[in-house]
């Protein structure tokens, strides 16, 4: 399967028959007429002729215009996106990447540049589950850290659909303008730099860079105009985090029925139990975090346009986006060990008892981690495309619009790594505590059997998570305008895009023999000089890490990977290991290896979509009780055919490798499948507007618009999931997921009504109400299946291994079972049988040193998964209010907006419901801005104030749990001085009170991820003449 998605030679042909004889605008939105030279510049300037576009527009419209030449109105479109009702972001790194609106998230949402659909992708760190910062690919959502501000002239945000709009977006449809050399006479430029000090930079520069340019030429005539915006930006940061990497929920049993904590519910260990019946939690473990990142942004657009004759225009582009970022991280983690580990384990009161305390006290040494990661990826995005325009006569306008864009998410770290992930711990705790109550994260201390130094660090794994995503679209589009003499006009037109979506999935061969999962090889390191020591717990600033111990070690895993690679060598091939790998990787040292590293490909997702349309629109007026009635009536229809092409190896067995650690075997070969689907929609869409008085306005708006599937649902294979245990013990379940090609697209029924004052230039008040029905939401279906993989964990060696255990009066666990099967298989080491079991033995056992893994045989059974698979089978309600307002007090110079946006729905997640997987949806939360703006003698200055609630991020992490963002708020500040007519100089200020990001699971205290994060500062100089 071609990993690239072809261009049409269809299309290609039939621009270039077509451009000699009609044209095509940038874009046509229902009322788009041409915006006249802009001479006033400044905030209130901006403010105002966004207001303008809100007024004249038919349906619910907001924009955001740009200051002046090179002057957004933030450094990062999100950020400035935020700042409209309904609009709320995703922040990545501290800063603004995808958005959502009116409930709808990043997939939801359909961003264009300059009226044309935009390839999109994001797989960033491969999805290795470190963090939830990492992206498997799989993307509809455009990342707008990808684009620079300076070169955009507005944004456009259309909450109601309209007939000439590309179907995709059911929360809005968003276009990035760019400004065109002709819109302007004779030559125009600006140049700007800023110095960037990001206060949460460690190992990098305080101060970076960034440059801008923007020059726009058109001669005398305006018949020939070029322009060349570009830009480049270096951005240093990090952060200090804690995460659980797990948590486990299940119902209370009471008496000697056995918990997830290995033990039985009578055990006098727990204390503040739950009533029976009750929904308890159990944490996998405690991590505390550091990253250091580094970014670089280039941005360029060049432009040409010719106008032979006044009422034909030429326009030719290229633009070029790419965001490259690298990051080093690493942990310090401490697993929880449970079963006869367990001292003591304190509830709290909440409704799903969680522990406050969990004290454990070992037989043997356990290891803590200090894992060090490297993570690395580059997206680029090309967009070369054709537009002409021709004013045929007074009346009729032609128009047509061809492009060819390209989406690349790639990474680029060692042997093709999104991110490098060393394992390494020290074998040195003999007792640990965790706290997990009463503060923003956990705390936790521990007892060590001596003091921790490099002799004692050993490597335990070494893997390789990748994955890359490559996207294209061809787009072309020939539209009509006809005025009548009354002032009606009507619309109507074609087009054919074409979107091909192509996912690659990798893991790198877990190389389990290095130290082993007990990190049994300490001293591997020594003289080296290859790690720091590094106090993670003392990094944080906003929040109390307790007693928490003041240890952990920064190295570069590359430098660490090379090293492990020279410990471990090995020349030979086998059947398993064709390129003679072996435990270490071939490619690491060297990115340009022939051979690369051993990847196993987790999954090959290539999606095509055939999409062509047509579509017409009359607006015209009227009169409705005496006021003056405007009215857009038109009417979309878009047919689909949809080819999704997938290639996965499928699993031959697992191998168990210790307590909970297991590695899938794959089949020599993938398989590929193949399935197509087809889908049509009739979207129409009304808007009514009544001019109520000369500054008030009424709306009235409905449509139908619809969103495609996700592209991660719509492959033909199914994933397997590893075990995380023996199937003996209760409440173990083994997943599988599949994906269905057959989904229908998301489609949804828009009601809007709205009033809006303006009662000055500048100012105005509005208040909305919406309410969206939608149906075909993906729901999950579950059902037990067996496939042709068989269960060591509870065959007849398992059994006899859990009689042995309880023979002897022993708690089966995963860890003793596991080990007792180990003694079992070796009489001739342990003649003694079930009585050579010691707690001593079976922590040997499963710290892997030397002994063998255990493999199914034909007497085990077959798995029994718990499969998941989505439908098309839920339907949903969207409804709210949004309120905004700005003025400005005369010529004080004084001004202030704010808006409300309300978002309800029948959409939510139960907590309290454990038995199902759950259908919710994302991003649902209510929104706040404030704005207070100063712009006189010179000085411009705004003072910006965010606030998002609470909202639902994201739906079966770990053990199928929710994962909630807490209510986040953000002050940001910008002060621009005019030296002169020609030079500013400028100061901004983003997350000035250094307000950090926090995820829980079902309630606080189930703490997923928080990052202490900081204020960034900026310091800039703009000519322009």
């Amino acid at each position: 399967m071609s990993r690239k998605v072809s261009f049409n030679k269809k299309i290609l042909a039939t621009v270039i028959a077509s451009s000699a004889l009609t044209g095509l605008s940038g874009f046509a939105f229902a009322q788009d007429e041409s915006v006249d030279e802009v001479t006033v510049t400044g905030i209130r300037a901006s403010m105002e002729r966004a207001m303008d576009i809100k007024r004249d527009a038919a349906g619910v419209v907001d924009a955001i215009s740009a200051e002046d030449m090179g002057k957004f109105p933030d450094t990062n479109l999100a950020e400035s996106l935020q700042r409209i009702t309904g609009v709320s972001i995703d922040r990545s790194n501290g800063e603004g990447s995808r958005i959502t609106v009116r409930g709808f998230g990043p997939d939801y949402n359909m961003v264009t540049l300059n009226g044309r659909t935009l390839p999109t992708g994001s797989a960033y760190g491969g999805s290795s589950g470190a963090d939830a910062s990492t992206r498997g690919g799989n993307s509809r959502a455009f990342d707008f850290a990808n684009l620079a501000s300076e070169a955009v002239s507005g944004v456009e945000v259309y909450k109601t659909g309209k007939a000439n709009i590309a179907a995709g977006g059911i929360g809005a449809s968003v276009n990035v303008k760019t400004s065109r050399p002709l819109d302007g006479n004779g030559f125009k430029a600006s140049f700007g730099a800023k110095a960037v000090a990001d206060t949460t930079n460690r190992t990098g520069d305080d101060v970076t860079p960034e440059v801008s340019g923007l020059v726009s030429w058109a001669d005398d005539s305006d018949v020939f105009g070029v322009s060349l915006s570009a830009s480049y930006q270096e951005r240093d940061s990090g952060f200090t985090g804690a995460t659980v990497n797990d948590w486990k929920v299940a119902e209370w049993g009471g008496g000697d029925t056995k918990t997830i904590y290995d033990r039985t519910a009578d055990s006098a260990i727990f204390k503040n139990a739950p009533a029976v019946g009750q929904l308890y939690s159990r944490p996998n473990d405690v991590r505390y975090t550091f990253s250091d990142r580094e970014r670089d942004r280039t941005n360029a657009q060049l432009t040409f346009q010719y106008r032979p004759i006044e009422n034909l225009t030429a326009t030719l582009d290229y633009t070029f986006a790419q965001n490259n970022q690298s990051e080093h991280r690493g942990e310090v983690t401490t697993w929880v060990q449970n079963g006869d580990n367990l001292t003591n384990v304190e509830f709290d009161n909440s409704a799903i008892k969680t522990p406050k305390i969990i004290t454990e006290v070992y037989s043997s040494a356990k290891d803590v981690g200090f894992a060090q990661q490297y993570r690395s990826q580059e997206d680029t995005l090309e967009s070369t495309g054709l537009n002409l325009n021709w004013a045929a006569n007074d009346q009729l306008t032609l128009s047509l619009d061809a492009h060819h864009s390209t989406m690349e998410s790639l990474p680029t770290g060692p042997g093709h790594a999104g991110e490098l992930d060393v394992g390494i711990g020290a074998s040195i705790k003999t007792g640990a505590s965790w706290q997990f109550s009463g503060a923003k994260i956990p705390n936790w201390t521990h007892t060590l059997n001596g003091t921790l130094g490099e002799e004692d660090l050993s490597s335990s794994v070494m893997r390789i998570f990748s994955a890359e995503q490559l996207s294209e679209v061809d787009q072309i589009k020939l539209d009509a305008s006809w005025e009548f003499d009354d002032g009606s006009r009507f619309d109507f037109g074609i087009e054919r895009r074409e979107m091909g979506s192509n996912t690659i999935n990798y893991n790198g061969n877990n190389a389990q023999v290095l130290g082993g999962w007990g990190a049994a090889a300490p001293g591997e390191f020594l003289g080296e000089d290859l790690f720091e020591a590094f106090d993670v717990a003392g990094e944080f600033e906003d929040v109390s890490t307790g007693n928490s111990p003041h240890i952990g070690y920064r190295a570069d895993a590359r430098e660490l990977a090379k090293h492990l690679v020279s410990l471990y060598p090995t020349t030979e091939t086998s059947a398993t290991d064709p390129l003679g790998a072996g435990p270490a990787y071939i490619g690491i040292e060297n990115t340009q290896s022939p051979k690369g590293v051993v990847r196993n490909s987790k999954g090959n997702n290539d999606i095509q979509e055939d999409t062509d349309a047509v579509y017409f629109q009359l607006g015209t007026t009227g009169q409705l009780a005496g006021r003056d009635l405007n009215v857009l009536a038109g009417l979309r229809y878009e047919s689909t055919k949809q080819v999704s092409s997938s290639e996965t190896p499928e699993v031959a067995y697992y191998v168990w490798q210790s307590d909970n650690d297991f590695n899938a075997v794959s089949k020599p070969a993938g398989t590929q499948y193949v399935a197509k689907n087809d889908y049509d929609a009739l979207l129409p869409n009304l808007d009514l507007s009544v001019n109520l008085t000369d500054e008030l306005i009424s709306r009235f708006s409905y449509s139908k618009t619809m969103a495609r599937p996700g592209l991660a649902s719509l492959g033909s294979v199914i994933s397997f999931g590893n075990p995380n245990g023996s199937t003996l013990n209760e409440g173990t379940t083994v997943q599988a997921t599949g994906q269905n090609p057959q989904l229908k697209p998301l489609e949804s029924s828009n009601f809007d009504a709205s009033v809006e004052w303006y009662f000055d230039d500048a100012s105005y008040l509005s208040a909305g109400v919406f309410e969206k029905r939608v149906t075909n939401f993906s729901g999950t279906e579950q059902s037990e299946r067996t496939f042709d993989i068989r269960d060591q964990t509870a065959g007849p060696r398992a059994q006899a291994a859990r009689d042995a255990l309880l023979s002897i009066n022993q708690n089966v666990d995963n860890a003793s079972l596991y080990a007792m099967m180990q003694i079992l298989a070796d009489p001739a080491t342990y003649p003694g049988g079930a009585a050579a079991y010691t707690g001593a033995l079976k922590d040997d056992l499963n710290d892997q040193k030397g002994y063998q893994f255990i493999t199914p045989n034909s007497d085990d059974p077959f798995i029994t998964y718990t499969y998941s698979a989505p439908v098309n089978n839920r339907e949903a309600k969207i409804y709210g209010a949004e309120f905004a307002g700005q003025h400005f007090f005369g010529d004080t110079g004084f001004g202030i907006q704010a808006n409300y946006t309300i978002v309800k729905g029948d959409v939510s997640f139960d907590d309290m419901d454990i038995t199902s997987n759950q259908f919710a949806l994302l991003g649902l939360s209510d929104t706040a801005n404030l704005v207070l703006m100063y712009e006189n003698y010179g000085v411009e200055a705004r003072l910006a104030y965010n606030w998002r609630d609470e909202f639902l991020n994201r739906t079966g992490a770990g053990a199928n749990n929710p994962g909630y963002i807490e209510a986040y708020s953000q002050i940001d500040a910008n002060v621009t001085y005019h030296v002169t007519d020609n030079l500013s100089v400028s100061f901004e200020g983003i997350n000035l009170t250094g307000e950090d990001r926090r995820e829980h699971a079902r309630n606080k205290n189930m703490l997923w991820g928080y990052d202490d994060l900081g204020a960034r500062y900026q310091l800039g100089a703009r000519y322009s003449f």
